[in-house]
């Protein structure tokens, strides 16, 4: 299981380079991201190397950050390579709450971040399965 940093950032210029600056400061590798928006704030979500240091740093700096449990799967990268996946998935009714793509982590092959409701269920659910769960090490090589 990774763990995934949350944190609120202003919608105003500036502000996303702001966090990106942080991590650069203190040579914090970031491998993936989503940003969500609503008119006043977004939601970044991101994946780095030393989640704890760069979760102390963006404090220090000022950002409210959380830690949360994500499962990166690896998925073909052909027509229906999600679809297969959500099948699984919906086989042991694992809620999803969100979910997001990044590229990078072998050939033909994608790389999907979930947060499902229940990260522990899942896991499990998906270990006795035809499904690629990517480690946190394989992450960042």
């Amino acid at each position: 299981m990774l763990k995934q940093l949350s944190l609120f950032v202003e919608n105003r210029p500036g502000a996303l380079t702001a966090v990106c600056a942080v991590l650069k400061e203190n040579a914090i590798d970031m491998r993936a991201l989503s940003l969500a928006d609503t008119q006043q704030f977004g939601i970044l979500r991101m994946l780095v190397r030393d989640e704890q240091v760069a979760k102390n740093a963006l404090e220090k700096a000022g950002f409210i950050v959380k830690l949360t449990d994500v499962i990166a799967l690896s998925v073909p990268d052909r027509i229906g390579g999600l679809a297969d996946v959500l099948q699984v998935i919906d086989k042991h009714e694992l809620s999803v709450e969100y979910m997001y793509a990044f590229p990078g982590i072998a050939s033909q092959r994608a790389a999907l971040i979930f947060r499902f409701a229940d990260a522990e269920a899942a896991e499990k659910a998906l270990a006795g399965e035809a499904v690629e769960m990517i480690s946190p090490d394989a992450i960042f090589r």
